[in-house]
């Protein structure tokens, strides 16, 4: 009889056992979570109200669920909808800003703001879940690289270059190309997030706009919350001619969870329902919209299920053809309706870990995906912002100069 995770040789640590041990050692950063958006729509930015101290039944995310998924980091996203007007998004993005620097000031004791990877690297030793921010989707510049600067200043630690709709400068992946990837000013946005030290991250933009960042950065890249195209033939997935060219970048691909990204079958569903949506006025890419329509038609016609399996799947692919070093994890949690069988909540990153272990995964590989591999590009980005902040002054490019009708922003 073969020996068991839960009973292994005689003193040798069970998989869940190493896996604590691993988290108390290594701090686990996650590249993606969409709590301050539903801390907007359920509660109006009010912890008194949503108070994350407790158990929260409405939410895949809170402080006791964090301390049990062994999080040492996490990238709040400061997302508003890419259908908002620049104005509405510039003050959306700043209200998000706000509310994550007021929930670490609430929970000071479990949660501190971090920008760098030391940041990271001391609250984790304090037993504090550093807060990092990425703002998702060029919107929240309107067109402005103050603006990006602005947010560079107050924590904002990636810009992603699009939501689900196409910016004026860039290409998503959801919808048909227009550009064909990026325009003059979205190449000097990416000039300049390097200068600023704020990571260009790639997830939901098209393959022209991956293909052209890649292109023009001088700093790593992230994928904050995408997985592999190659087994799950989802837009929002990335290719493998893109995944292989990140060991000349040194960027990371952080797998995400979602399960339409990492199972074809539910992926298939959706779409078969965005169909539906469509003859009901309901936009796919309109994100609350569409999230209660899936949410209401899964209660009438049970949803397929994805599970920890085929996540772990797209990490070991990632892996395969990127390589181990540009591989993370980027969960979505509280930013899509459902989520794989074993993963439902920022409790299940051991479960997950604890299966890419019996896999054969070393514990120096699983402390690289959890969050080493990460930290690492934080600290080349950091280095690259140095070096160019000595050679370059701030762009004083604008988008009606490089893309528009002069003299109309």
């Amino acid at each position: 009889m073969g020996t068991s995770a839960s009973h292994p040789p005689h003193g040798e640590p069970s998989t869940q056992d190493r896996i604590a041990r691993l988290l108390r050692r290594h701090p686990l950063v996650d590249g993606h979570n969409d709590l301050p958006w539903e801390a907007r729509t359920q509660a109006a930015y009010d912890l008194d109200v949503l108070d994350l101290a407790a158990p929260v039944a409405t939410t895949c995310t809170d402080l006791p669920r964090l301390r049990a998924g062994g999080v040492g980091g996490q990238f709040w996203s400061v997302f508003v909808p890419g259908t908002w007007s620049d104005e509405q998004a510039v003050a959306g993005t700043l209200e998000q800003v706000e509310f994550v620097r007021e929930m670490t000031r609430r929970y000071a004791g479990r949660l501190t703001l971090a920008r760098t990877a030391e940041e990271v690297e001391r609250a984790h030793a304090e037993g504090r879940v550093a807060s990092l921010m990425g703002a998702e989707g060029g919107q929240s510049i309107g067109r402005s690289l103050d603006t990006l600067r602005l947010l560079a200043r107050l924590g904002v630690g990636y810009l992603t270059l699009t939501h689900n709709q196409h910016v004026p400068w860039a290409d998503a992946a959801t919808q048909p190309p227009r550009l064909g990837g990026l325009s003059a000013f979205g190449r000097e946005v990416v000039r300049e997030c390097n200068r600023l030290g704020v990571l260009v991250d790639l997830s939901h933009v098209s393959p022209g706009t991956m293909r052209d960042a890649l292109a023009v950065t001088e700093a790593p890249v992230l994928f904050s919350h995408s997985s592999a195209r190659a087994l799950t033939r989802h837009d929002r997935n990335v290719p493998d001619d893109v995944l292989a060219t990140l060991p000349g970048n040194g960027g990371v691909c952080m797998v995400t969870f979602v399960p339409e990204f990492v199972n074809d079958s539910v992926r298939e569903w959706t779409d078969a329902v965005a169909i539906e949506a469509a003859d009901a006025g309901i936009d796919r890419l309109d994100y609350a919209a569409f999230t209660a329509y899936l949410r209401e038609r899964a209660e009438r016609e049970r949803k397929p299920e994805a599970t920890l399996a085929d996540v772990a799947d797209h990490v070991e692919h990632v892996r395969e053809v990127a390589g181990l070093a540009h591989v993370g994890l980027g969960g979505d949690f509280d930013g899509t309706d459902s989520y794989p069988v074993g993963l439902t909540d920022v409790a299940g990153y051991p479960a997950l870990l604890a299966a890419l272990a019996e896999r054969g995964w070393s514990d120096g590989e699983l402390a690289a995906l959890a969050g080493g591999n990460v930290l690492r590009v934080m600290r080349q980005g950091a280095s690259t912002a140095d070096r160019l902040r000595r050679e370059r002054e701030p762009s004083q490019a604008n988008f009606a100069e490089l893309d528009g009708v002069p003299g109309n922003p």
